[in-house]
């Protein structure tokens, strides 16, 4: 920490500038790490455009997702509270700002009045007299010690956490609606992977049937084919609850009650695009909520300054200049103008300690805002290398998933040719068909993680914002 005095500035400008106390706000060191451990073959000095940075949902390739995500913007309610908490800041760094001018004010008046009548005197009663007045008064407190400027550059921080803040939530209502469609689509797949089931099942059954009737199958098996279907048609009924309620959850998202929302089931090629991480500092930069953490840290540095000025004493001017005469005609001519001038320079001499104490609050909040800065930094690190590796790990379990579904197909397939020659029992099939779904249901679940998985992913790299959107903020 270091006073800052302009010498300059104060030649120049005489009491307007006078001297800004505090430490000058420098942005503390973040634990930054060459590289992300995660991100394997990948170099630094590919380029980074295969992530959109506007619309980034847009590099899924999916119409129907790019159309709700829009809606985002213009109807999510969490979005507009967090765009009216930025307008509140920018408001209250016009008012902040108006501590630098001096204030005018006007307070014309009318008075009539009687002296009372001295028990014990002669002579007449007094009249009663007017008293017009028209007073035009100025005050000024020169900021000498930059309290004021301290306070400004602290709202203006302030704003351009707001401003960071309403990026964040944006962030976040993107993400969790591609979250949400997405699962919506796996739930999609999963009900046509249960109606091929069932649909499967139902030909089993009628051809163990077939068999029973020819007498050459036992009841148990028959029994055996009905539980199984029953038991598929079952879980496709219970996809419905699922998926209605992510379609609820979509409509939340873009601000319209569920029941105006509606999705068509639909099986889309759901594709997982290259997302290349970047280098970590670029994190610094790119993501929302540490920007908004960093602006914090502005916040409390300025507030240093303003508890240090406190020390200071403190300069008052005030004038006033107007028209006073107990007659409407004589109301605004010179004899009746008055003026007056005066300066007051107060210090508190003794207060206990408590400007002290104040100042020790201010630089405990700072260190605290550095700590959460810090820590934000280290959570975003985190994020990313734990959706880099499901990304990675997901794809090559997938791939080795892929070829278990093949071979539970084929298993299946040969089962029920050896049940057609009357070589195996129901059970077998049973066994082969439920390691089948099992496989392909394990298939469709490890899309959705590796969907999710990039989406978080792209929410943790910030998206398509970066912090120069905030230089705007009031």
């Amino acid at each position: 920490s270091s006073d800052v005095c302009s010498s300059d500035l104060l030649i120049a400008a005489g009491l307007f500038a006078g001297c800004t106390v505090g430490p000058n706000y420098v942005r503390p060191a973040a634990p930054v790490t060459a590289e992300f451990k995660e991100a394997g073959n990948w170099k630094t000095a590919q380029p980074s455009d295969a992530v959109s940075r506007g619309k980034w949902w847009e590099i899924f390739g999916d119409a129907k997702l790019n159309a709700l995500a829009e809606q985002v913007n213009i109807s999510n309610e969490n979005v507009r509270a967090a765009e009216a908490r930025l307008r509140q800041a920018e408001a209250l760094v016009e008012q902040s700002r108006s501590g630098l001018w001096p204030t005018l004010a006007v307070s014309p008046s009318f008075q009539r009045s009687r002296s009372p009548i001295v028990i014990g005197t002669s002579g007449n009663a007094p009249f009663p007299t007017n008293v017009y007045n028209l007073p035009l008064t100025a005050s000024w407190a020169p900021d000498l010690w930059g309290s004021v400027r301290r306070t400004i550059e602290g709202n203006v921080a302030n704003a351009q956490t707001s401003a960071a803040n309403v990026a964040n939530a944006r962030l976040l209502a993107q993400s969790q609606l591609a979250i949400d469609y997405f699962q919506l689509r796996v739930l999609d797949a999963r009900k046509r992977l249960l109606d091929e089931t069932v649909a499967a099942y139902q030909k089993s059954l009628e051809l163990t049937r077939n068999r029973y009737n020819a007498g050459v199958a036992a009841r148990v098996e028959l029994v055996q084919a009905e539980a199984q279907l029953k038991s598929a048609q079952a879980q496709a009924i219970d996809t419905g609850v699922q998926r209605a309620q992510m379609e609820h959850a979509i409509a939340i998202l873009i601000g319209k009650p569920p029941a105006e929302l509606n999705i068509a089931p639909e099986v889309v090629a759901l594709a997982i695009p290259a997302i290349p991480p970047g280098i970590p500092s670029q994190l610094l930069e790119r993501r929302p909520d540490i920007a908004a953490a960093e602006r914090q840290m502005a916040v409390a540095n300025a507030q240093i300054g303003v508890a240090q000025a406190a020390f200071f004493p403190s300069l008052s001017l005030t004038g006033t200049n107007g028209f006073r005469a107990n007659s409407p005609p004589d109301w605004l001519t010179a004899p009746a103008r008055y003026w007056s001038l005066g300066a007051t320079l107060a210090e508190t001499l003794f207060d206990g300690g408590s400007r002290s104490a104040v100042k020790k609050q201010a630089i405990a909040a700072y260190d605290a805002n550095v700590a959460t800065y810090r820590q934000t930094v280290l959570t975003a690190f985190q994020q990313v290398e734990d959706n880099l590796a499901a990304l990675r790990i997901l794809e090559e379990e997938a791939a080795t998933q892929a070829e278990a579904v093949q071979s539970a197909r084929l298993s299946t397939e040969l089962t029920l040719n050896q049940y057609k020659a009357g070589t195996v029992n129901y059970l077998n099939v049973v066994i082969v068909q439920a390691a089948q779904f099992n496989s392909e249901s394990t298939a469709v679940n490890l899309l959705g993680q590796r969907l999710i998985a990039a989406v978080a992913l792209v929410q943790a790299l910030g998206g398509g914002w970066d912090a120069t959107q905030i230089s705007s903020a009031k």
